[in-house]
Formats: structure tokens, C-alpha cells, sequence
């Protein structure tokens, strides 16, 4: 049958592994994405890619912990937000809150687990996945548009381009993930020390210190914790040995 064909060689090609590209695509692809997290104008832009991100993991969680998702907004300021019913709390509100920050760094490491298995196309295809699911719980145009330009890229990339492009993109988007995850943390710690009040009262961390008793602060520095971490053991998965050097044979002796 001809739909059972088209779902086998989707299938084939999601678990078809894919060559490891050189060892400086991946120095490049992670020079990129450093380049595109610390420089500002840049940051504005593809900051939106880590909210997306972000505001997915809420939307996620409030489902899994039995909350009814009422919808995500992206704003033009890179901002988000996830609407939720339930319990005002418990653990369900607890995990919710605490997810937003704490789904980038994790999934790029999932992605580079991915890529380090040779699984680039199931990579960009998660992704797809994943972006599609946020398309449907987005409730404004902007989040929509947000969502159809990055998803759009994924599958121009995929679909179109070579094997190595494909690669060198994979690994670029794994090290943003990777790299995006770190900088929120320390902005959202940034704009809790410029508070008047010495926090950002309706952020996620103030919000878990309200469920929890725990400190505002110690959960920034969790959310800091799991995305270096993140980030370490990610690099450890995407950065292969260079070559070695041969050595050089001794032309002679002193004396």
C-alpha cells in the first residue's frame, strides 16, 4: 500500500544514521552559535528560538502534571508567556514553573546525544515535532510567525539540503540550545538584582519561591546548575578528538 510505504521510508530515513562531520565543522557550528548568543542585536532575534523553547517546556509539563494548557504567547520582545489551569499549587504548579528554563539546556542535550549517535536527521525531525506541537497551542500572531520561521528553516534544511549541511545545521542548533540556555539564567539574575525590591517579582524563580519557601535566588541557581551542566556534558558529546599530530621523528642528535 502506498501510504504504508511513505510511512516506512519516513521511518527509514528518521533512523538511518547520518557521518559525523569533521571535527572543525563542529569548533565552526559552536563559534556560530557562541556569536549569535553574545552579541546583542543578534541575541534579540534568535532569542526568540530559546523562548519558543522555554515556554514549550510550561506548556509540556502543565499537561503531563494533569493541568488544562489555555495557550502560549510570544511577544516581540523575546518575552513569553503559558496559561494554565489547575491547582494554584502543588507539585503539578511546582514542576510547571520550574520547567521553563530548565527545557533549552536539556533539550540541546538531547540534541547532542542525538548527534553524537549519528542520528542528524531524527534530530531536525524531533525538532519538527516539537515545534509543530508549540504551533498549536500558540493563541497570537507574533508566537505563530515565531514558530513558522524557525520551523520553516528546520524543514528547509532537512528536506533540501546536503547531508553535511544538515550536520554542520544540527550541530549549530544543538550548541544554541546549549549556549542559549546559560543566558537567560544570568539576565533573569541580572534583572532580580536591579529590582527595587532586590527580585523580578512575577518571574519564575519569585514564583517558585512563593510555592515552595525556597528562595528565589537558590533556584536561579539551580536553573544555572542543570544549564552549565548541560552545557558541559553536551560539548563532551559534540566536540571529537582532532587529529593527531604525528610526531616528529628526531633529525639527529646534539654532540
Amino acid at each position: 500500500m502506498p501510504g504504508l510505504r511513505v510511512l516506512q521510508d519516513l521511518w527509514d530515513r528518521t533512523a538511518a544514521t547520518q557521518a559525523v562531520p569533521p571535527w572543525w565543522v563542529a569548533l565552526a557550528a559552536a563559534a556560530v552559535a557562541l556569536a549569535a548568543v553574545l552579541d546583542t542585536r543578534t541575541w534579540h532575534l534568535t532569542r526568540n528560538v530559546i523562548t519558543i523553547a522555554h515556554e514549550g517546556g510550561h506548556a509540556l509539563i502543565s499537561l503531563l502534571s494533569g493541568r488544562r494548557l489555555d495557550g502560549i504567547r510570544l511577544h516581540s520582545d523575546t518575552s513569553g508567556e503559558t496559561y494554565s489551569r489547575g491547582r494554584p499549587a502543588g507539585p503539578g504548579m511546582v514542576l510547571t514553573s520550574a520547567a521553563g528554563y530548565l527545557t533549552p539546556p536539556l533539550l540541546g542535550l538531547g540534541a547532542a546525544w542525538l548527534l553524537a549517535a549519528h542520528h542528524v536527521t531524527a534530530m531536525l525531525w524531533l525538532l519538527l515535532v516539537l515545534l509543530a506541537a508549540t504551533f498549536l497551542a500558540m493563541r497570537n500572531a507574533y508566537g505563530v510567525l515565531a514558530v513558522l520561521v524557525t520551523a520553516g528553516a528546520v524543514v528547509a534544511v532537512s528536506w533540501l539540503a546536503s547531508g553535511a549541511v544538515q550536520a554542520a545545521f544540527g550541530y549549530a542548533d544543538a550548541w544554541f540550545l546549549l549556549l542559549g540556555g546559560v543566558r537567560p539564567v544570568i539576565e533573569l539574575q541580572t534583572q532580580r538584582r536591579r529590582s527595587s525590591r532586590g527580585r523580578a517579582g512575577m518571574s519564575d524563580a519569585d514564583r517558585l519561591a512563593r510555592l515552595t519557601g525556597v528562595p528565589g535566588g537558590l533556584w536561579v541557581t539551580l536553573f544555572l546548575l542543570v544549564s552549565l551542566t548541560a552545557l558541559i556534558l553536551g560539548a563532551r558529546l559534540l566536540l571529537p578528538e582532532p587529529p593527531h599530530l604525528p610526531h616528529l621523528a628526531a633529525l639527529g642528535s646534539l654532540g
